[in-house]
């Protein structure tokens, strides 16, 4: 007869509160590591965006600046004046508070960033966007009749 060797199946028992510790998430480090790895991301991505949006907003007040700039040379043409028209009254830039807001100045596009001021003479005129928020960089945006602009020049490219 033939011998047959059988070997008996041994089970390793690991008792259900080891099983469902070992399968039930991350642990505390790990948890960590993740946050440490997210404060970083962010503390460099948030200065970039800042910046993003500071180069959008100055943008946004040099179109505005040249809307105003397009609306004074058409008052020109039309009285021969920037400061008065052909009946006397006043430029609407020049009055206080300003008659005349240009829809790329209000609230809703660069007026919750930027307030703009006009000083106005017959022969000529200085258009000025101020930024209500610091803005280290370029600080207020000029520009006059003669095309010619104000601050850092790299700000105007």
């Amino acid at each position: 007869m033939k011998s047959v060797l059988y070997r008996a199946k041994t089970t390793h028992r690991i008792p259900a509160r080891a099983r469902a510790a070992a399968s039930s998430g991350f642990t505390l480090l790990e948890l960590m590591i993740v946050l440490a790895i997210i404060a970083v991301l962010a503390a460099i991505a948030y200065p970039s965006y800042n910046a993003y949006v500071l180069r959008g907003s100055r943008a946004a007040a040099q179109a505005c600046l040249m809307q105003y700039a397009n609306w004074m040379e058409q008052y020109y043409t039309a009285n021969l004046s920037y400061a008065k028209d052909v009946k006397g009254a006043d430029n609407p830039l020049s009055s206080t508070p300003v008659a005349l807001v240009l829809d790329c100045a209000t609230a809703q596009k660069t007026g919750g960033r930027y307030s703009y001021t006009f000083d106005i003479t017959a022969t000529s005129y200085l258009l000025r966007a101020t930024p209500k928020t610091a803005d280290t960089q370029c600080g207020d945006l000029t520009l006059d009749q003669a095309g010619t602009t104000g601050t850092v020049a790299s700000c105007w490219k």
